[in-house]
């Protein structure tokens, strides 16, 4: 368990914050600290862990088996019925750890109303404890490095062979579900998030998450997929085209792909978030079309698929060796198509290595 081998660390960057408790729920940040990735659902359940290095976890009956078989012999683990209520473990656990007048950060796997609970019956004062966690997990180690390396391998594979697949008439959801087929049969353990398929007016919403509509002659599609490798995600976006596109088309496609490149040159050791989120952006504002960029350059990623550094304008952060992040700029036009191409990058030896080598050349998918 990674708790036992970084616990000094965490204490420390807890007292750093003024944080005596660091209570931590079902996230990235609890799988990444234990190993446990426990279904998400409404029943409480977290690790605490003391500024003074002691630790403890609170579980509902029915995922008590699991939990001890992660957690080992040696962790306090307070159960609770679903008759009774989570509530009812802390007049135990208050015995053994004295919870009363401390100062407590939660992640954000923790439910507001389960806090609402707890300060009813505790005089406890709450505070945002994602920082923590979040300088716990920006800098990734050798081993870390290499399943991310290896889970955008996977990814690479599946782009590659998803452009057999695509033709007119065939719907998003096919697309999508054989794209999860392919990370999955090339080695991925499971999907890193939902898959996005988006053709034609659909491409211009980033997030889009329907999957009805049938490929038409003449579309644009984005693809944005990724997997996870030994617990670590991959991500990467591709916009393929069905048909010739237009000269308008060719020429924005372009612009994304130059954004993408000067973002990745820009991204090294001693760099700043924004200076590599000002590498796209400029390349797309000077060419006319600023108002169609209107996310960030990118996110990090480990554990999980979006976590600091955040790749944005205003953010100063400087990266340093070990921070791997996505640098996906877009140009979306409302009702009419988007694009995106997005790889993951790694400071590693002070330069930015890209993880991903898929081809970022225009794919055009004859009808």
């Amino acid at each position: 368990m990674l708790l036992e081998k970084q616990i000094d660390k965490l204490v420390s960057l807890m007292k750093e914050n003024k944080t005596d408790i660091l209570v931590v729920g079902p996230s990235p940040d609890l799988e990444y600290l234990t190993g446990l990735h426990p279904l998400i659902d409404e029943r409480f359940k977290a690790l605490f862990i003391l500024s003074d290095g002691r630790y403890f976890y609170v579980s509902p009956e029915l995922c008590y088996e699991e939990t001890r078989e992660v957690l080992g012999e040696n962790v306090d683990i307070f159960t609770w019925s679903d008759s009774e209520g989570f509530l009812e473990a802390f007049g135990k656990i208050n015995k053994n750890y004295d919870l009363n007048g401390k100062t407590i950060g939660v992640n954000d796997g923790i439910r507001a109303v389960d806090l609402i609970e707890m300060r009813d019956i505790l005089n406890i004062n709450f505070k945002n404890g994602c920082r923590i966690m979040e300088k716990m997990r920006i800098i990734k180690s050798e081993e870390e490095m290499e399943n991310l390396r290896r889970a955008a391998q996977i990814a690479d594979k599946a782009a590659a062979q998803i452009i057999t697949h695509i033709r007119p008439g065939i719907t998003e959801r096919e697309i999508k579900g054989k794209l999860e087929e392919l990370l999955l049969e090339s080695g991925g353990q499971e999907l890193a998030f939902e898959t996005i398929v988006a053709s034609g007016a659909n491409s211009s919403k980033p997030h889009y998450n329907g999957s009805g509509r049938a490929i038409e002659k003449k579309d644009v599609i984005i693809m944005d997929f990724g997997c996870r490798y030994n617990g670590y995600c991959s991500d990467i976006s591709r916009t393929v085209f069905v048909g010739e596109p237009t000269d308008e088309q060719k020429k924005i496609y372009g612009i994304v792909v130059e954004a993408n490149s000067k973002a990745e040159a820009c991204a090294r050791q001693g760099a700043t978030a924004e200076e590599v989120d000002l590498a796209a952006r400029n390349v797309i504002r000077e060419a006319g079309f600023g108002q169609y960029f209107f996310n960030r350059t990118g996110h990090g990623i480990g554990v999980g698929v979006h976590e600091a550094p955040y790749i944005m304008e205003g953010n100063k952060q400087v990266l340093e060796n070990g921070m791997a992040f996505s640098v996906e700029p877009g140009i979306y036009i409302p009702g009419r198509f988007g694009m995106r191409v997005e790889d993951i990058v790694l400071i590693n030896d002070g330069r930015g290595e890209v993880l991903n080598n898929a081809s970022k050349e225009m794919i055009i998918i004859c009808s």
